[in-house]
């Protein structure tokens, strides 16, 4: 039986200034990276590949350089073995364990003698730019293609460390790839890296295939391909942006600067401990641009301006902060942008779909009906959204956690991993054109489609557990209703590509739930919906709760597992 669910309890350090104690210490977890060993036989210390690459601290052995070695020849070996031999476009974020396993990655490419771009006068490079790189690389080739590293966490905490790769596509590996990867990493950890070339640092940065690469001006001098710029200039709006110390943080100053906008960076810090964000809802330091508590300073700063906006520290995700509104939950502003796009962008094919996953607001449903567009939902990950963004036939793809990414002007694909960059951009441009902000349009889809409330909230649950819930067929789902409500659909596999997510999700007219296992911690996640108001949601998650108990008990007494 799967434990009793619960809210997540907001810390009252959430939204506050970063405390002494709450920094990490920087040198410690640097020389944890060198010094702790993983021990391969122990789960947690293992290489694993999740939706965005492996994560982890050093603090924990879970993130350190034998980790780093490992998977690099890893990826040498895949690239041998796929016959990529294009150039390897490495790009790394702020946080303290990037720049060390910068230098180890470096190690083992340049011994393998991999050409590797890295990014000119050791600027930071945000993922959309690695992705952008490897599309504008591979453009109209037909043999000797390009692939990426990028080493982030994401919007993790200052202690942890993340390493993915993106193969020629651009996008975040799948599966079929990861696990190849990952089994190979664990292997090399097995024996204690035999067979793991590597070549000393210095001697690394100065192999003949090392090479300088400006990502920051070849993704800044193309942005007007995907952003109509004119009208933001034209309307002389006033932007505001908090890169939050991520690696986009010398970007921003560029765009404005190449694009003539009225746009102020209102912190440009640098800092590994991130002691100038405020906390997030559990009093712990993440600079996640969706969450009211981590972007306090900037909500704090909206009548400043127009509008403005922030990514996170490795700038595919973004937030945006409305003069109307205040922050934008995620959701609420890839409605707006999906009704701006298909009607501001005459060169988009009419068949293009629009990509969401199945835990995202159907106030998207409702709005691609209106537009006559179609849907394509597809289980958690960006992944799944690669091939439709690199022929075309998705026009704007999105998940519920503030990322996204949609094709250029001429309906060409600008970037197949999420760009946090250009939703923040948009956001600039319909302000410019609509002469509203994304908040007020909301409010119209609101008007239109009705009033949407959502929550997430996670509930312990066991490795076993996690297990039965990946694996639920909807014939366990023995409820009739939801909230009052008829179901329509229980759905095991994503209706848009027909892969399995992983969890269950529960439908009926104005209102569903998703449940699905994590795959980092001992919980299960509830997503939950309401076109009802708050109480007929908190009638959703009550259920949803019992659903999901009564399914795991009755799978166990199957014998499921």
């Amino acid at each position: 039986m799967v434990t009793q669910q619960t809210t997540p309890k907001v810390s009252p350090r959430a939204g506050k200034p970063a405390e002494p104690s709450m920094l990490v210490n920087v040198p410690k977890l640097v020389t944890a990276y060198y010094t702790q060993i993983p021990d391969w036989s122990l789960q947690a210390q293992r290489v694993a590949f999740g939706t965005s690459g492996h994560r982890g601290s050093a603090l924990e052995t879970s993130f350190n350089e034998w980790h780093v070695l490992a998977m690099t020849q890893s990826i040498c070996h895949y690239r041998k073995q796929q016959n990529i031999n294009g150039p390897l476009f490495l790009g790394i974020d702020t946080h303290a364990l990037s720049e060390p396993a910068f230098a180890s990655a470096l190690e083992v490419l340049a011994a393998n003698e991999v050409e590797v771009m890295v990014a000119k006068s050791g600027e930071y490079t945000p993922t959309p730019a690695v992705s952008h790189a490897i599309l504008t690389y591979n453009r109209g080739r037909t043999q000797a293609f390009s692939d990426g590293i990028v080493i982030t966490p994401s919007h993790n905490p200052p202690e942890s460390g993340g390493f993915k790769y993106n193969p020629p596509h651009g996008g975040p590996a799948g599966v079929e790839v990861t696990a190849g990867i990952e089994s190979m990493s664990n292997e090399f950890l097995k024996s204690a890296l035999g067979g793991v070339k590597r070549k000393h640092f210095e001697k690394a940065l100065r192999a003949p295939t090392t090479h300088q690469h400006d990502f920051l001006n070849m993704y800044v001098d193309d942005l007007g391909s995907v952003i109509d710029m004119d009208t933001i200039r034209g309307a002389n709006i006033r932007m505001g942006v908090d890169p939050l110390g991520g690696a986009g943080v010398h970007y921003w100053s560029a765009i404005a600067g190449r694009y003539g906008l009225n746009l102020t960076v209102v912190n440009e810090i640098i800092d590994p401990t991130f002691r100038f964000m405020t906390a997030d809802w559990d009093g712990k330091i993440r600079m996640d641009p969706s969450s009211p508590y981590a972007m306090h300073g900037l909500i704090d700063l909206k009548d400043r301006f127009d509008i403005a906006f922030a990514c996170d520290t490795d700038h595919d995700r973004h937030g945006i902060v409305t003069r109307s509104t205040g922050l934008l939950p995620a959701d609420h502003y890839l409605s707006v942008a999906i009704h701006y796009l298909f009607q501001h962008r005459p060169e988009w094919s009419s068949e293009a779909a629009i990509g969401k996953t199945v835990v995202s607001s159907r106030m998207i449903d409702r709005v691609a009906a209106k537009l006559g567009r179609k849907l394509y939902e597809t289980p958690v990950g960006f992944k799944w959204f690669v091939d439709g963004l690199l022929n075309g036939s998705l026009g704007f793809c999105g998940e519920e956690s503030a990322g996204a990414s949609f094709l250029r002007l001429d309906s060409t694909v600008w970037t197949t991993d999420k760009d946090g960059l250009i939703p923040a951009l948009l956001s600039a441009e319909i302000t410019a054109r609509m002469g509203r902000d994304p908040g007020e349009i909301y409010r119209e889809l609101e008007s239109e489609f009705g009033k949407s409330v959502s929550e997430r909230v996670d509930a312990p649950a066991t490795l076993d557990e996690k297990k039965v819930l990946a694996k639920l067929s909807s014939e366990q789902i023995r409820s009739v209703d939801l909230a009052g409500e008829k179901i329509d659909t229980v759905l095991t596999n994503a209706p848009g590509n027909h892969t399995p997510i992983g969890g269950i999700k529960v439908i009926a007219k104005n209102g569903w739930f998703a449940a699905r296992p994590s795959g980092t911690e001992d919980i299960y996640k509830i997503y939950a919906e309401s076109f009802h108001g708050e109480d007929h949601l908190h009638h959703i998650i009550e259920e949803a709760q019992t659903m999901v108990a009564d399914a795991l008990e009755a799978a166990a007494k199957d014998g499921v597992a």
